[in-house]
């Protein structure tokens, strides 16, 4: 103890160092009579005493390695508890059944984890789950359709969800037959994956990490959307199902300090602490359970443990002296694992033979007994405690609730299965092994149906006592659950005005795209029909992209308001914290931001509530840092508008490295639902936002999200081109910007087309103007929008050409078909983004990019390094013209020298 910090304050004097020491004295005496365990009690009970008196002590991390609820506080399970059993046990059946079945095929599998964690669903759905039927913004008298639960499964436990999802009739056995076969269209997903069974799931959640940081954001996005008067979402709750080995991801507990400061209490996780990992147990030397609890009560959470099964109730009465309590305590996880699966004398030699006490108490308790307990009660298999936790959460008010519910991984499965370290990679269960469970569950399945090769699916009947009680539950809770909803509700098209300024150019003026976006979003969030709609999402750089306009005019988002006076308040553009505030100003939190993304992304399902979430980012910071998330968003079928600002490798001046980004339109174009636009010049940015809000928010909307690259280079930004067709060319991804001036140039003068993207385009503008002026070549110039939208109508057109078809051309091919000369493409990326569509441009292909790490220096310096400034396009202009032998090779060389390349 003499190590340990001191809890009060070392400045404050002693007022009274004589009642001190005779509070120490006591407190001495106490141990040497009865010893340090006696003393460490009656202090846990004075701290106690205090706080119930309200005095400001602190509260401990750590609990004993108990539950939190007694057995004689725990509330009455309401409903019929043996028809729930009966229910649970059809389910665990045919989990077991779909998932063995399946590994005839090679298919694979969980099953394990939804046995340790079948109580803690059923429980939910018998009880407290909410559908989206009945409750929600209806009991404010909003017409609307009602919000529900939301519900974030544990990826692993699918297949039990698919079985009660049998039971109640939503599922057929034809359905669970195809559980993994999604080639056909009509399959179960393995996981929960909305793209694909988009009327059950809502939230993808195998990617571990992700489910509990989009928890959070989600609970507080519900907040968000109350507070600014969008939609009642006061009766909502959002419950997470993880596993403890879960939790070992960073993004599992990236966000627990913004749920406890924020007090989000419509929040819960439920943490099913089977104590295993995928390949062993989860803290072998330790225990995750206590280490969690303690991480969760410094983040602000309700903890609640629950534990033990009430077979343990037994011992705990014959612990008179705390030895138990001391010992389950100083077991370590791995060891306690080997007790779940060693006989009753191993335990009493292992565990009770370490304390006097403890041999005395297993010489009052069975074989039976022993086994009993340290085999299978846990307090997470035992529908009154699970329930008994679960209302204490629900009732709780002013933080979050982490309930920590000890299991067995592969209860009921038999010996076998129950606690191994390698039931999750085990995918089926034999005859004689479902025999057993059948024995274990009381199952009314004859042993005629188990003599197959093929285990049968088991439905007690649609109009059977359990499907009736199962549906009678959640008609009286609003609904089916898990299930997810969509109410059309399309968003009239923005003024035309808010465009026009874009179109018409910047005259004189020098403006980069970043702010030409900003200014923008700004116009279109002061339309009366939906300007309330947009989320802008900044993670702590909005001044970074000249935003600090909207923190007066919109404000930022708090749910206290703003409780301080802001430093700068007699500023034009002070900060403003507001209860009400549209702005999500997230912290230097890029994984955070996306999870806020992905719920206002989402909310036209989730709450029947389409918002038009824009999050702006460093470029680098982006699709590098949070891809999972941005593949997690298009499987949720989110809807909004990404924005990598200060884009390309070589537009950020002196940031070095780690801030230059040439490559993230190139892992968008891996994500079949990110649509990506690289645009040259403000009006291209307004055309593409407007057939974004079209497309995304219009009465055909489409389950695709925008990823838009901005600059942070000023230039002179030219009005639209009066051409036919260019509005839908810029959309398409090509279009030709500026072609060649002749005049000067011979009438055979050799002639090539100059492709670029972004700020890419005025290298090439340059590289233009030279090749003319010096070396008598005519040039094309295009704006290359977006190379990826390109290449899908290039793969649009091969597929249809294996299907027998006679598509018309693909874009890039149509609009460049004729164009006379090779093609060199240029941008501030990788030369594998423009790369994409070479296949389909008939001309001759070069490229030009920034290929390699990036580096601090000036934008000329480093695009002299990467080659891509305007004399090195000239350059490659050249060489590709020598090669063709429409300019002598000298010229080359020449160039070389006079731009000293």
């Amino acid at each position: 103890m003499t190590d340990a910090t001191p809890s009060t304050p070392a400045h404050l004097p002693d007022l009274d160092p004589e009642e001190t020491g005779e509070w120490a004295a006591s407190l001495d005496a106490v141990s040497h009579a009865a010893g340090p365990h006696r003393a460490a009690y009656l202090m846990r009970r004075t701290l106690d005493h205090a706080r119930a008196q309200g005095l400001d002590v602190p509260s401990p991390l750590e609990t004993a390695y108990v539950n939190t609820i007694a057995t004689a506080a725990e509330p009455e399970l309401p409903g019929d508890e043996e028809m729930e059993r009966r229910i649970a046990g059809w389910n665990r059946w045919n989990a077991a059944a779909m998932v063995t079945r399946g590994s005839r095929l090679g298919l694979g599998g969980h099953i394990a984890t939804f046995a340790s964690a079948a109580w803690l669903y059923e429980t939910g759905f018998n009880h407290f789950f909410h559908g989206k039927q009945a409750l929600g913004s209806a009991l404010s008298g909003d017409s609307r359709p009602a919000s529900g639960d939301q519900l974030y499964i544990q990826g692993h436990a699918s297949p039990g969800i698919y079985a009660r999802a049998f039971l109640d009739g939503r599922l057929t056995e034809a359905d669970l037959d195809r559980f993994r076969q999604e080639a056909g269209g009509n399959g179960l997903p393995s996981y929960p994956h909305p793209r694909r069974l988009p009327w059950l799931w809502e939230f993808p959640t195998v990617s571990m990490g992700l489910g509990p940081l989009s928890a959070i954001h989600q609970a507080r996005f519900n907040r968000y959307l109350h507070h600014r008067g969008i939609k009642d979402t006061s009766a909502s709750h959002v419950w997470a199902f993880l596993g403890d080995g879960e939790m070992d991801e960073p993004e599992s507990t990236a966000a627990l300090a913004l749920a406890g400061r924020e007090g989000l209490d419509n929040l819960t996780f439920v943490i099913n602490c089977n104590l295993q990992r995928l390949d062993g147990p989860v803290r072998a030397n330790f225990k995750i359970v206590q280490e969690l609890e303690a991480q969760f009560r410094a983040a602000g959470w309700n903890v609640v443990k629950s534990l033990w099964g009430s077979a343990w109730d037994e011992l705990f009465a014959l612990d008179t002296t705390g030895a138990l309590v001391r010992r389950l305590r100083e077991v370590p996880d791995g060891q306690f694992q080997t007790y779940a699966t060693r006989d009753a004398a191993y335990i009493r030699d292992h565990f009770f033979g370490a304390d006097p006490a403890l041999v005395e108490m297993a010489r009052l308790l069975t074989d039976a007994k022993i086994a009993e307990c340290f085999h299978t009660s846990r307090g997470g298999h035992e529908p009154r405690k699970v329930y008994a936790a679960y209302r204490a959460a629900v009732e709780h008010k002013g933080a979050p609730t982490v309930i920590l519910a000890q299991t067995v991984k592969g209860w009921t499965l038999g010996p076998g299965f129950e606690s191994r370290n390698a039931n999750h990679q085990m995918k089926k269960l034999s005859g004689e092994q479902f025999r057993a469970m059948r024995d274990l569950l009381e199952l009314p399945i004859p042993d005629s149906s188990l003599d197959t090769d093929l285990v049968p699916y088991v439905h007690p009947g649609a109009n059977s006592p359990e499907v009736r009680y199962l549906q009678e539950r959640r008609a009286a809770l609003g609904g089916p659950a898990p299930a997810r909803t969509v109410h059309p509700v399309a968003l009239p098209e923005p003024p035309a005005k808010a465009f026009e300024a874009l179109n018409k150019g910047s005259g004189a003026q020098e403006i980069a795209t970043t702010m030409a976006l900003v200014r923008l979003v700004k116009d279109l969030m002061r339309d009366k029909e939906t300007g309330r709609r947009w989320v802008p999402i900044v993670p702590d750089e909005a001044r970074t992209f000249g935003m600090e306009s909207l923190f007066p005019s919109a404000g930022i988002y708090s749910p206290l308001g703003q409780t301080y006076d802001p430093v700068d308040r007699d500023m034009l553009m002070y900060y403003k914290e507001a209860k009400d505030g549209q702005v999500l100003n997230e912290g230097i939190t890029e994984a955070g931001s996306m999870a806020e993304f992905t719920a206002a992304a989402t909310a036209y399902a989730t709450h029947g509530e389409p918002m038009i979430p824009l999050y702006i980012f460093y470029s680098m910071f982006g699709w590098q840092r949070t891809a999972d998330q941005m593949w997690a968003l298009g499987d949720q079928l989110g809807r909004g508008f990404l924005v990598g600002a200060t884009a390309g490798r070589t537009t950020m001046t002196g940031e070095g490295l780690q801030h230059a980004d040439g490559h993230s339109h190139l892992i968008a174009s891996t994500n079949p639902a990110a649509v990506a636009y690289d645009p040259a010049f403000a009006y291209e940015l307004g055309v593409i936002v407007r057939d974004g809000l079209r497309r995304m928010f219009g009465p055909d909307a489409e389950n695709v999200f925008y990823y838009l690259t901005v600059y942070n280079e000023t230039k002179t930004q030219p009005p639209m081109p009066d051409a036919p067709g260019v509005e839908e060319d810029i959309v398409a991804g090509l279009y030709r910007f500026r072609e060649a001036g002749t005049a000067g140039l011979a009438g055979d003068a050799p002639r090539l087309q100059l492709l670029a993207s972004g700020t890419a385009v005025h290298w090439v503008l340059e590289a233009q103007r030279l090749l003319a002026a010096e070396w008598g070549v005519a040039a094309d110039v295009w704006s290359a929008t977006s190379w990826t939208e390109l290449r899908r109508g290039g793969l649009a057109y091969d597929a249809a050409r294996l299907r027998g078809e006679e598509p018309p051309l693909p874009h890039v091919a149509r609009v460049l078909e004729g164009a006379p000369g090779p093609v060199l493409a240029v941008s501030d990326w990788m030369r594998a983004v423009p790369d994409q569509i070479s296949q389909w441009v008939p001309q001759d292909w070069y490229s030009l990019g920034t290929d390699g790490f990036g580096l601090s220096d000036t934008r000329e310096a480093a695009r002299r390094h990467f080659g891509v400034d305007p004399q090195s396009v000239v350059v490659a202009a050249l060489a590709a013209l020598a090669a063709r032998g429409e300019v002598k090779r000298e010229a080359v060389e020449e160039a070389r020298e006079r731009y000293g390349l």
